[in-house]
């Protein structure tokens, strides 16, 4: 076995050890993040799509599931359900759009355990988790008509994205409407600083389940990619004082 396996298993097994260890510390381990106000808007503005009786429209991306760019749509997956519970009460339900039949089986199933939660069986619909385009400006062509007919008032994009995503950006500019978004490429997250109200860039994608409270795993894998983190330093500090040493002697 190579080094670079070697250390990849170690890194892997103690990120499993952290996370495990951790999350049944329980109440032991509280959560304290950095500000990230676009969470705190978003929030917000699900509570003014339930005043208002218009739509939260959820886009996760045009990726296969079969593919690791998919990982970004999870993260949306993540939010729709407990997002979903809080506007379950709106005049008209949350939406998904995808580019990918699985993504939306999916999105079904978690819209429906959302209203479940949430006592409103019978205001699920099962048409508001859509497949909109099989190629990614399909995919976009598809959600444009839906964004601009549907009287959609806050949108979260998190998924797969290329180019696209630039086109829907655009579209709900124009509608005036709130917009969280963020994508798992450079030149996607380079469209969405430029374009969306409340733009996610980087790392912020993946923390999304913990700022918006969607369960405790989310909020302790936080602080194993933090005590990971430290760990990389120390060993890098550690390297470059033996290397200055050995130099010394």
């Amino acid at each position: 076995m190579s080094l670079t396996s070697l250390v990849g298993i170690t890194l892997v097994v103690l990120s499993v050890v952290l996370l495990i260890g951790l999350f049944l510390l329980k109440d032991r381990v509280k959560a304290s993040f950095r500000s990230i106000p676009a969470f705190t808007n978003f929030t917000k503005s699900i509570g003014t799509a339930v005043e208002q009786g218009t739509r939260v429209h959820f886009s996760l991306g045009s990726a296969d599931v079969s593919r690791e760019r998919t990982a970004a749509s999870f993260v949306g997956l993540s939010a729709l359900r407990q997002i979903a519970e809080l506007a379950a009460a709106s005049d008209k339900p949350p939406v998904t759009t995808s580019g990918d039949a699985v993504l939306a089986v999916l999105s079904q199933d978690n819209l429906q355990t959302a209203y479940h939660a949430a006592g409103m069986d019978e205001h699920y619909q099962a048409d508001t988790g859509r497949v909109t385009g099989l190629t990614p400006f399909s995919y976009a062509a598809g959600t444009l008509s839906m964004i601009a007919d549907e009287d959609v008032s806050s949108s979260f994009l998190a998924g797969g994205f290329g180019a696209e995503i630039g086109l829907l950006t655009e579209a709900i500019e124009r509608q005036d409407t709130f917009t969280l978004a963020a994508a798992d490429s450079l030149p996607a997250q380079a469209l969405v600083y430029a374009s969306a109200k409340e733009p996610l860039i980087g790392e912020e994608l993946f923390a999304t389940g913990a700022y918006l409270e969607t369960g405790r795993a989310h909020m302790v894998s936080l602080y194993v990619q933090d005590a990971l983190r430290w760990i990389i330093v120390l060993v890098l500090l550690g390297g470059a004082a033996m290397k200055l040493l050995a130099g010394l002697v």
